[in-house]
């Protein structure tokens, strides 16, 4: 099994209000996935950091192995969510990929 986490920033530009809305679209967008790539175990999205926190969105995705990672990396379905709900908003984007 692989763990595939992300930790995204928003861009300054959006206010309190927007940057709801905007988290609210990735985790609706991202978690739509689960059944609809092959290999992908469970994706979940946290929006709701603690003020201690340094990112304002955490995706903890599992897949089975390296190969099916690779794979929801080009996959239409994920690249149209990254490409419309994500990348647009976002100013700083941090992964973390290891073997459980």
């Amino acid at each position: 099994m692989v763990k595939h986490v992300i930790l995204w920033t928003l861009k300054d530009a959006y206010d309190a209000q927007e940057k709801a809305k905007i988290k609210a679209g990735i985790k609706e967008g991202l978690e739509s996935l689960a059944g609809k790539i092959p290999g992908l175990v469970e994706i979940k999205v946290y929006t709701q950091g603690l003020e201690s926190s340094n990112a304002e969105v955490m995706l903890d995705s599992t897949f089975e192995s390296a190969e099916a990672l690779k794979g929801y990396s080009t996959h239409p379905e994920h690249v149209a969510v990254a490409d419309g709900n994500v990348r647009p908003y976002t100013a700083t984007r941090a992964c973390f990929d290891y073997e459980v």
